[in-house]
């Protein structure tokens, strides 16, 4: 029997995971209290229904559900996409730019309840035990972490069913499930079952968010949004919160098979996983803003914001949302966001998010400079001496060769 452990506070889903890890804490942690914690980050109604129920009767003493839909959005989600951050080319980080807003959460709640300790249902195979931890360890470094998956002998699914029906304990989950999910306001995503083969063709029964493109409408659709400072302030015209904006991009895209993605990413922990994503909302929103920024940015800056951007995607994806480096990256990008200023319209149709206008204040495009027709701003002769210095050292180095 361990000890040392009176109050645990647990990051429940109402799944069969964590409905076995409560009983668990209790046998294992000398009868501690346990607390269960739920974080709305906009998976939806369905998932939340009766979670409170559940918690109890699983052995909770009590449960929190806290909404950080609108926080998830603003405070996480906005600042990521002036990043431009994309994981190995094609991931839009749903998952792991959830994740600090639900540990800060589920610390501020397990302060408020004097637990000594906090707890998760992540594998020891996943990014998202080292998310969280990592988390935990910058906002609250004296609450102690329970891992039981990496503590308990409990290796599938039918382990787990037995544990509860063992202790007559009700939850609703069977041997049947196939797939692996995780949803939230930006994205879901979609793991096991023949996605485990990467040969494998994902069958329809995968995707669950989007309509299949080939069965998308044959007429297309426009969305127009409106950017100040980096920061999505309407939406075809209507002024919406971060949230509210983000589920009305999501219907309208989603009804147009955007957002589909299946790739085989590199796990933190050095394993290789074949997922599918669904980011319907968030694929909209970073055409529109990379549209604008083509339109605004230089391109030295542009050049640095990449560079910024495929560093950041690494330490999102890592779970170090909390370090002096992730906000230093915040902040340069910030800097750049200021100047984000402007309109964007997203043309749907058939799976594909394409951005077909742009416009702003602070455009650094000039048609007068630009035009393949006659101008009187630009003398082209004087590009010759630009030339000339631009290529002066492979000049030098190859008169250099010829002299040997």
């Amino acid at each position: 029997m361990k000890q040392n452990i009176k109050k645990v506070v647990l990051a429940y889903s109402g799944g069969l995971d964590t409905s076995a890890i409560i009983p668990w804490l209790k046998e294992n942690y000398d009868g501690c209290e346990v607390v269960a914690f739920c974080a709305d980050v906009g998976q939806g109604e369905e998932e939340l229904a009766g979670i409170q129920e559940k918690a109890i009767a699983s052995g909770a003493s009590e449960c929190h559900v806290v909404d950080l839909k609108e926080e998830f959005v603003k405070d996480y989600i906005y600042p990521i996409l002036k990043t431009g951050a994309v994981y190995e080319g094609q991931y839009l980080l749903g998952t792991s730019m959830a994740r600090p807003v639900i540990a800060k959460a589920h610390v501020e709640v397990a302060l408020k309840v004097g637990a000594d300790a906090v707890c998760h249902g992540c594998t020891g195979k996943g990014n998202d035990q080292v998310r969280f931890e990592s988390c935990f360890a910058a906002l609250a470094p004296q609450l102690k972490v329970i891992a039981p998956w990496r503590e308990w002998d409990m290796v599938s699914r039918e382990d787990l069913l037995a544990y509860l029906a063992e202790r007559n304990i009700p939850c609703a989950a069977s041997l049947t499930k196939i797939y692996s999910r995780d949803a939230n306001a930006w994205h879901i995503s979609h793991e096991g079952g023949e996605l485990e083969d990467p040969w494998c063709e994902p069958s329809k029964e995968v995707w669950t968010m989007t309509v299949d493109p080939m069965d998308a409408p044959d007429t297309p659709d426009s969305v127009t949004l409106s950017f100040e400072q980096g920061e999505l302030v309407k939406v075809d015209g209507h002024s919406l919160t971060p949230y509210q904006a983000l589920v009305y991009l999501n219907d309208k895209a989603a009804a147009h098979g955007v957002g589909r993605i299946d790739i085989v990413e590199n796990r933190l922990v050095g394993m290789k996983s074949r997922g599918c994503y669904e980011t319907p909302g968030g694929t909209v929103l970073m055409a529109a803003y990379k549209g604008l920024e083509s339109l605004i940015l230089d391109k030295e800056s542009l050049k640095f914001r990449e560079s910024v951007g495929l560093e950041f995607s690494h330490v999102i994806y890592d779970g170090r949302w909390f370090t002096p480096l992730a906000k230093a990256q915040l902040a340069a990008c910030e800097t750049f966001a200021e100047n984000i200023s402007g309109d964007v319209v997203v043309k749907l149709y058939k799976g594909q998010a394409i951005v077909t206008q742009r416009r702003s204040p602070n455009s650094l495009y000039s048609e007068e400079f630009a035009t393949f027709g006659e101008d009187d701003v630009y003398d082209q002769k004087h590009a010759e001496g630009f030339i000339r210095l631009f290529s002066l050292s492979s000049r030098i180095g190859a008169l250099k060769a010829q002299e040997k």
